[in-house]
């Protein structure tokens, strides 16, 4: 079984999309950092790799989608509250991102979304786990 989760992206301005997320409060690993991608780190476990179009292209024999006009993926993290969700993506949306959809509330979930500058949907959002119980 896997032990981490390394998700790779699409990006046009290394160091534009890098500034924008370390904003947002991410951090890199230098190790895997370079002038081609930069390792975002989620968690410990998780991590983005942001790899420029060139690059990124050096990994497949398929067209790249234009994440403006294509949905590739939904990427989505979890925070520690409603508060935090709402930080987070207010602080996104100052800085040139979008609002990907309407906020979704659901009492027991509340989430956000927003697209970065390049295009790909960030969904952020807080779960209450008490809310589920385990049936015995």
């Amino acid at each position: 079984m896997a032990t981490q989760l390394f998700v790779n992206l699409a990006v046009k301005d290394l160091k534009k999309t890098m500034d924008f997320f370390s904003k947002l409060g991410f951090t890199f690993n230098m190790q895997f950092t370079d002038e081609n991608a930069a390792c975002m780190i989620i968690n410990n476990e998780a991590f983005i790799m942001l790899l420029q179009e060139p690059f990124f292209k050096t990994f497949t024999r398929k067209e790249l989608v234009d994440a403006h006009k294509s949905t590739e993926v939904l990427t989505s993290i979890s925070a520690e509250s409603k508060d935090k969700v709402n930080e987070i993506l207010d602080k996104a949306l100052s800085m040139g991102a979008t609002e990907a959809r309407e906020p979704q509330d659901q009492s027991f979930m509340f989430g956000r979304s927003f697209s970065d500058p390049d295009g790909h949907i960030w969904e952020v959002f807080w779960m209450d786990m008490n809310a589920f119980t385990k049936e015995q």
